[in-house]
């Protein structure tokens, strides 16, 4: 049985981009592994669960039902530990996103940079959405010292889903959808040798990718690694992923 390996914050991620794939992966009998800092059980962001203003912005139903099944997976309830993870272990990564300040422990963590480099330089497949993308971005390889990203092609949260975000709620929210002074792409873009490597994908702030139908939504693929851009694109990339295995 396949093993795909999950690294997550404390608190925080992204309820589609990690229930999602979990039930899509573990459907198609893969085994899914989490793993945290220090091993702590894991929580979503809790505004994603109820509705981040108003009722909306929040996570779909159907995520939010897998999301509460997960919360009963042994391998959720007791993750491992980024520092003890073995990078020959698994067989394929992924890497969730979300927005809120949980996120940093994720995203800016030396440890778990250096963890991701060592599977990526296995060559198994590598699927990242949103900000989890990220984390390949600032993750080096140690062969040449350069990002992960360097001389791939890659989508992640386009700028005008997060600026849009951010100008919809930062009336009530302040800089809820602002993890960073700095946009997603545009860090992304900074760790590409070129330009031309990044894709933002078709303009889309509503229609989602669900389970019967991957119209709206977008993946990119290069060689073993796989991208995609916000909660929309959660299906088609774990079907693309569950597929590589």
């Amino acid at each position: 049985m396949s093993t795909v390996l999950v690294p997550l914050p404390d608190r925080d991620f992204d309820v589609t981009e990690v229930a999602v794939p979990w039930r899509v992966l573990t459907r198609a009998g893969r085994r899914v592994v989490f793993a945290t800092e220090a091993g702590a059980r894991p929580e979503a962001d809790p505004r994603l669960l109820t509705g981040v203003l108003f009722g909306q912005l929040g996570a779909e139903r159907e995520a939010v039902a897998f999301y509460r099944e997960l919360e009963h997976d042994v391998s959720f309830v007791s993750p491992l530990r980024w520092a003890d993870l073995d990078a020959g272990a698994y067989d394929a990564l992924l890497l969730p996103g979300g927005h809120a300040q949980g996120m940093k422990q994720y995203l800016a963590s030396a440890v778990l940079h250096a963890k991701v480099a060592a599977v990526w330089a296995r060559a198994v497949p590598v699927a990242a959405i949103c900000h989890g993308v990220l984390v390949l971005a600032r993750a080096q390889s140690a062969a040449t010292g350069r990002s992960l990203l360097h001389d791939r092609r890659t989508t992640c949260l386009p700028k005008y889903m997060e600026r849009t975000a951010y100008w919809l709620t930062a009336w009530k929210l302040g800089g809820y959808y602002r993890t960073y002074p700095a946009y997603v792409e545009d860090e992304v873009r900074a760790a590409l040798a070129s330009p031309a490597q990044f894709e933002r994908g078709p303009v889309n702030l509503v229609t989602k990718g669900s389970d019967g139908d991957d119209g709206a939504a977008f993946v990119v693929e290069d060689r073993n690694y796989l991208s995609a851009r916000w909660p929309g694109d959660a299906y088609l990339l774990a079907k693309r992923l569950a597929a590589r295995l």
